[in-house]
């Protein structure tokens, strides 16, 4: 299942640089993870600083 973002996003970016397939982008809020595209890797959860990120 693919990953997702949770309100606790602080718009920092830092699980968009460690994305290997460009998953991610920048929403309207917080960062987005476009399902489709997951790998599912978990690379996006160890590097947020504010662990808001979780399997879907």
């Amino acid at each position: 299942m693919a990953y997702v973002i949770n309100d606790g996003c602080v718009g920092c970016g830092a699980c968009a640089s460690e994305c290997p397939v460009s998953a991610i982008s920048e929403g309207e809020d917080k960062y987005v993870i476009d399902a489709d595209a997951c790998l599912e890797c978990g690379a996006c959860a160890a590097a947020c600083p504010t662990e808001s990120i979780s399997e879907g």
